[in-house]
C-alpha cells in the first residue's frame, strides 16, 4: 500500500511554519485602548448632542451628520469587543470587522444620500468628509479582506491605521457638528 501523497509531499517538501500568523496577545491592548476611547467618546457625543437636540432635528445635515458621528463610535466600539472575545482565529475577526465596518459605512452614507434627498445642496466641506470617511471604511474593508485571502499582518496594520484615523476623524467630526450647531442657533436668534 502507497503511503498517503501527503506524507509523501511532506517527506519531500520541508515543512515551513508560516510567517503571517496572528498572534491575540499582540493586538489585545491596542482593542482595549481603542474600543475603550469609542466608548468614552460615545457617551461625551451622545451628552453633547443631547444639549442641542433642538438645532440637530431641525437641519438635516446637523441631525445625520449626528447619526453618522454616533455610528462610526459605535462601531468602532463593536468591532473591538468582538475582537477581544476569546477562541477566535483571524478569520473569525476579519469577518466580524468587515461586517460591523461595512455595516458602519452603510449607516454613515445614509446620511449624506437622505440629506441629499431632502433637497439638501452639500458644502465642498460636506463632499469631502464624506469621501474621506468612506475612504477610511474602505482601507478598514480592504485589510479585513487582505486577511481573510492570507495577508494577515498587513491587513491588521491596514484595518488597525485606519480605525485609529476614524477614532480621530470622528472626533473633529463631532466638534464640527456641535460648532455648526451652535452657530446655527446664533445665527437664528439673531
Amino acid at each position: 500500500m502507497a503511503p498517503p501523497l501527503e506524507s509523501s509531499v511532506c517527506a519531500i517538501l520541508p515543512v515551513m511554519p508560516p510567517t503571517d500568523v496572528y498572534r491575540p496577545e499582540e493586538w489585545r491592548d491596542f482593542f482595549l485602548m481603542v474600543g475603550g476611547a469609542a466608548a468614552v467618546l460615545t457617551g461625551l457625543v451622545f451628552v453633547a448632542l443631547s444639549l442641542n437636540l433642538d438645532v440637530l432635528m431641525r437641519d438635516a445635515v446637523h441631525h445625520y451628520r449626528a447619526v453618522g458621528t454616533l455610528g462610526n463610535f459605535a462601531g468602532i466600539f463593536v468591532i473591538c469587543a468582538l475582537a477581544l472575545m476569546g477562541g477566535q482565529d483571524q478569520n473569525a475577526i476579519a469577518s466580524e470587522w468587515l461586517v460591523t465596518a461595512a455595516g458602519a459605512a452603510a449607516v454613515y452614507l445614509y446620511g449624506y444620500f437622505r440629506s441629499r434627498t431632502l433637497g439638501v445642496r452639500p458644502t465642498t466641506a460636506l463632499i469631502v468628509r464624506t469621501l474621506i470617511g468612506t475612504g477610511i471604511y474602505l482601507a478598514q474593508i480592504v485589510g479585513c479582506i487582505l486577511i481573510l485571502v492570507g495577508v494577515t499582518r498587513g491587513g491588521f496594520y491596514i484595518a488597525s491605521v485606519a480605525i485609529v484615523v476614524l477614532v480621530a476623524y470622528s472626533v473633529s467630526g463631532a466638534w464640527l457638528l456641535i460648532v455648526g450647531a451652535h452657530r446655527d442657533e446664533r445665527e437664528r436668534s439673531a
